[in-house]
C-alpha cells in the first residue's frame, strides 16, 4: 500500500505545484512549493510532539490560548523541549493549519505578512541553540513580495492562500514511522523540477538511478556507516540515497556553494527525519574554502560540476590536498581538484565514488600527471565505469564513475565496465532501468570479465597504455559485421537492371499510344 500512497501523494503535490507553474520558471516556483511543504512538515512535527508532551495535562497544543498569562509557563516548557528534540519551535497560532484556515475565511484572511513573520520566527527560535546553523536563513528564497505571485497584494494573498489550503488538505501521515512516503514524494518533486530546469538542474540533482549506483558501491558489504560525505552535495539527495542502502548512518556531511541549493539540502535532510545533530551541511566553495578538512569519512560520493573553472592558485601547492602530487589541475578544468579533495577526505578503510566527464580518463598535461600518480604511486583507483550519454539533466555528454579505495582488496588490477549501452530511451533523455543498475552493481561486486562489457586490466597493462583510462582501450565492444555476399549483390543489381528495362519498354508503349515523345 505504501507505493500507492507514495504515488498519490506525489501526484497531489505536483498538481498543487502547477498552481504556481504558469506564473514563473521551474527554478522559482520550486522554491515556493518546496518551502511551503517544508513549513507544513515542521508545523505538523511540532504539533504532534507538543501534543505528546501535553497529554498528561489533558490539553492539545493547538487549543492553548497564547494571550493568557496562565499559559506562559506551559508554552515555555514546550518550547524548551521542542528546541532540544526538534531544534525549533512554533507557537500554536503559527501552525500551518491555523494559517491555511485563516486564508480561506471570510474575515481577517490577509495572511502574507503573518506568513513572512512566522517563517522568520522559525529561524529565530533556533538562535543561540545547537540547531542555529541548520535552520538559519532556510526560507530566504521564499519571496512573498514578488510581483510574479500577483500584481496586487490581494492577488498574491489569494494565490498563496489557495496553495496553503490545498496543501492543508493533504495528510502527510507523519505518525507512521514505518515509511518515508513524504520524504520520497519530496525527492520526486525535486526530480521533477530538475527535469524542467535545463542546464541549471545539474547544480542540485543527480538522477536517482545514478545515485543508486554510487550508493550501492560505497555501501557494498556494509550495514552501517560511521559517516558519509558529499563535497558538492546539491539538494542532499545523493547523501540520502546512501542512507537508504544501510540500516544506519551516524553522520552526514556536505558542502554546497549555491545558497538556494544549500537551503534545499538542509530542508531535505530535516524532512527525511535526519536529526539536526546528525548532519553538518556547510555553504562555501569546496575547493577554495573547504569546511571539513579536519575530518575523514567512511564513504565519499559526489557529482561535481563537470570541468568547472577554479583558481589553480600556486598557493594550493602548500595545501595538503594537492601538495604531494606536484601539479595542480588546470584552471579551466577542476575535475581532478575535486578528486584530490575527496581522496584527502577519505578514511583509510573508506570507499569513494565520483561522477566525472570522460575527459579525466585520457586528458594529458597536469591531469595525466595526477592520474598517473594516483595509479602508479598510490594505487587508489579501483574501478572505472562508463555510463551512457544523455542521462544527466542539462548535458548530453557520456560520463563515468571512478571508484577509489585507499586499501584495495584487488590491488593488482583495475576493473573497467562499459555500461554505455545500458539504458532505456526516453523522450528527452536516456534512463537507466532497475535492471541496468543491478547489472552494473553486480558486476562491480563480482569483478568478473564479461565479453564486450567488462575487463580486469592489470596495472602493467594500464602502464603500457601510459595511464590512459579510455574505456575502449580495455573493453573491446567491436561487433564484426556479417560478410557481404558479392555474388548475391551482383545478382540483385542485374535483376534491378532487368526490371528497369521492362519499365522503360512499358512506358515507351504508352508514349507511342499517346503520340508523345519518349522521356528517354
Amino acid at each position: 500500500m505504501v507505493d500507492e500512497d507514495k504515488k498519490n501523494l506525489e501526484q497531489q503535490l505536483w498538481n498543487i505545484a502547477n498552481t504556481l507553474r504558469g506564473k514563473m520558471s521551474a527554478d522559482e516556483f520550486r522554491n515556493y512549493i518546496l518551502g511551503f511543504i517544508f513549513y507544513k512538515y515542521l508545523s505538523e512535527k511540532m504539533e504532534t510532539y507538543a501534543d505528546e508532551i501535553l497529554k498528561e495535562d489533558g490539553v492539545s497544543f493547538k487549543s492553548i490560548d497564547e494571550s493568557s498569562d496562565s499559559n506562559e509557563g506551559l508554552l515555555e516548557a514546550v518550547r524548551e523541549e521542542a528546541i532540544e528534540k526538534l531544534g525549533y519551535f512554533l507557537n500554536p497560532s503559527e501552525l500551518f493549519s491555523v494559517l491555511a484556515e485563516r486564508g480561506q475565511s471570510n474575515t481577517n484572511n490577509f495572511i502574507l505578512e503573518d506568513l513572512t513573520q512566522i517563517l522568520k520566527n522559525i529561524e529565530r527560535s533556533t538562535m543561540g541553540y545547537e540547531s542555529e546553523d541548520d535552520f538559519g536563513n532556510l526560507f530566504e528564497d521564499l519571496d512573498l513580495t514578488s510581483s510574479k505571485l500577483g500584481k496586487t497584494e490581494s492577488a498574491k494573498n489569494e494565490l498563496i492562500s489557495k496553495v496553503l489550503s490545498h496543501l492543508d488538505d493533504i495528510n502527510f501521515d507523519l505518525k507512521n514511522t514505518e515509511s518515508d512516503v513524504l520524504g520520497d514524494a519530496y525527492e520526486y518533486l525535486i526530480g521533477q523540477f530538475a527535469a524542467g530546469a535545463g542546464k541549471k538542474a545539474g547544480e542540485f540533482y543527480t538522477p536517482q538511478q545514478v545515485s543508486t549506483i554510487l550508493a550501492k558501491i560505497v555501501t557494498n558489504g556494509k550495514s552501517k556507516l560511521k559517516s558519509v560525505y558529499d563535497p558538492t552535495c546539491g539538494s542532499g539527495s545523493l547523501l540520502l540515497r546512501v542512507a537508504k542502502e544501510v540500516d544506519d548512518v551516524s553522520s552526514f556531511y556536505g558542502q554546497e556553494s549555491n545558497s538556494t541549493t544549500y537551503n534545499l539540502a538542509r530542508m531535505n535532510m530535516i524532512l527525511h527525519d535526519v536529526h539536526y545533530r546528525k548532519f553538518d551541511i556547510q555553504q562555501e566553495d569546496t575547493i577554495e574554502h573547504p569546511q571539513h578538512l579536519d575530518k575523514r569519512f567512511e564513504a565519499v560520493v559526489a557529482n561535481p560540476p563537470f570541468s568547472a573553472n577554479w583558481s589553480a592558485n600556486p598557493l594550493h601547492m602548500s595545501d595538503d590536498r594537492f601538495s604531494q602530487y606536484g601539479r595542480l589541475a588546470p584552471s579551466s578544468k577542476a575535475d581532478f581538484a575535486f578528486i584530490q579533495h575527496m581522496i584527502h577526505s577519505l578514511d583509510e578503510n573508506g570507499i569513494m565514488a565520483v561522477i566525472m566527464p570522460h575527459g579525466v580518463l585520457f586528458r594529458g598535461g597536469s591531469e595525466g600527471h595526477i592520474r598517473r600518480y594516483l595509479i602508479e604511486d598510490k594505487n587508489y583507483l579501483d574501478a572505472v565505469i562508463g555510463l551512457p550519454a544523455n542521462i544527466f539533466y542539462g548535458t548530453g555528454i557520456p560520463t563515468s564513475i571512478l571508484v577509489f579505495k585507499k586499501c584495495r582488496e584487488d590491488s593488482d588490477n583495475i576493473l573497467f565496465i562499459d555500461a554505455s549501452n545500458e539504458f532505456e530511451k526516453a523522450k528527452n533523455q536516456n534512463n537507466l532501468t532497475n535492471e541496468n543498475v543491478a547489472k552494473i552493481v553486480d558486476t562491480f561486486k563480482s569483478r568478473e570479465t564479461i565479453d564486450k562489457f567488462t575487463y580486469l586490466a592489470s596495472l602493467d597493462e594500464v602502464k603500457e597504455n601510459d595511464y590512459n583510462l579510455n574505456i575502449p582501450r580495455y573493453v573491446d565492444t567491436f561487433e564484426e559485421e556479417e560478410p557481404v555476399d558479392l555474388d548475391a549483390v551482383s545478382a540483385e543489381l542485374k535483376a534491378i537492371d532487368t526490371q528497369m528495362l521492362e519499365t522503360d519498354n512499358t512506358l515507351a508503349k504508352f508514349c507511342d499510344e499517346l503520340g508523345i515523345a519518349k522521356p528517354f
